[in-house]
């Protein structure tokens, strides 16, 4: 009965959105970087010769050159401050080619050492996602740095009602979207480490948790990472989840699920698990999740134990949705905080 109860709930919050748009299925050559396009007239090989290169060496693909133009605007009423910078991916879309972030600075910097926390916002979070949990993270002492995701907020471009580009039914696309959210994040992080934070961790929830999870497995200077709602594949997801159908009926007819999974590995966490060894991990996911289906979340969790790969879980009594809903909201902020605040207490 309460798993009834739960995924009426999770149908009901999930259908409060109007605007998903069905968007037809491409294999999206153009988004192929140059130099990628290859010598296949089939675009589907042309895609697969893609990844495979990205795979024999995804710490290149996943890594941003340096910058040094950082724009630091002045302290809001609440304390926080904007940082922008250019993203090391260039879009069709200038509006998305500059990210911004949002920086909470801690309440006190107790114990050696300074502290931080990039946080990256589930899809289609709005400017003021996850804020509130990135003031909990400020005021026991970890500054934290919300990240606007690629075409969120002040990067969507006008056409847009949705972050459609980032997770859709065209298969490069998705890629080179999905891999320009790490790289914003590793320059973000770059950041940070210059304003001379020593112990940063990294905090990400739904589609942000993997992009966190891939972030963690490319960047040395990440000591913890806490992931809320966990999946070892993108595709996966996008086939079963609640909150992607839209999604999948522009897949449908086109692709199956297997090379679905096999094209969309790099944005895959499952296979950079080993990665992970030297820094410590939170797994949190929901019981009764219909968008992160619970098979896929216990999946990564058994994975990790198989590999003696150091975690923590947390397993909430709540859907995915309803995560944002009190009281389950507060519950999983305080996991996610206590965590963090003890991960990033332990040296090295």
């Amino acid at each position: 009965m309460l798993s009834l109860f739960f995924h009426r709930w999770e149908r009901r919050l999930a259908d409060v959105s109007k605007d998903r748009i069905v968007r037809p299925f491409e294999w999206g050559l153009d988004w192929l970087p140059p130099g990628a396009n290859g010598h296949h007239a089939d675009p589907q090989q042309r895609v697969q010769t893609y990844v495979d290169d990205v795979l024999r060496d995804s710490h290149t693909w996943f890594t941003p050159p340096p910058t040094a133009d950082y724009e630091v605007l002045p302290a809001t009423a609440d304390g926080s401050s904007l940082v922008r910078f250019p993203s090391a991916l260039t879009t069709p879309h200038p509006r998305n080619n500059v990210v911004t972030t949002r920086f909470f600075p801690a309440a006190s910097m107790r114990g050696r050492g300074r502290r931080a926390v990039l946080v990256l916002p589930q899809w289609n979070a709005d400017e003021d996602g996850h804020v509130g949990l990135c003031q909990l993270l400020a005021r026991f002492g970890m500054s934290a740095l919300r990240l606007s995701l690629p075409y969120h907020d002040t990067r969507m471009p006008p056409d847009l009602t949705r972050a459609d580009y980032i997770v859709s039914a065209n298969i490069v696309r998705t890629l080179e979207v999905c891999r320009q959210a790490v790289l914003d994040a590793r320059r973000a992080i770059a950041w940070l480490a210059n304003q001379g934070y020593d112990r940063i961790g990294i905090l990400g929830t739904s589609l942000g948790s993997c992009l966190s999870m891939l972030t963690a497995c490319h960047e040395p200077l990440i000591r913890a990472q806490a992931l809320n709602h966990i999946s070892p594949y993108f595709g996966d997801v996008v086939w079963r989840g609640l909150s992607t159908r839209h999604v999948r009926e522009g897949l449908d007819g086109h692709i199956e699920l297997d090379l679905l999974r096999t094209l969309w590995k790099p944005i895959s966490p499952r296979g950079y698990l080993e990665r992970l060894r030297d820094r410590q991990t939170l797994l949190v996911y929901a019981r009764y999740d219909l968008t992160f289906p619970v098979d896929l979340s216990e999946n990564l969790v058994a994975a990790f134990r198989e590999l003696g790969i150091p975690h923590e879980v947390a397993v909430l009594r709540c859907g995915h949705y309803s995560t944002g809903k009190a009281p389950f909201k507060f519950v999983d902020g305080w996991i996610l905080t206590r965590f963090l605040r003890r991960a990033l207490e332990v040296t090295r």
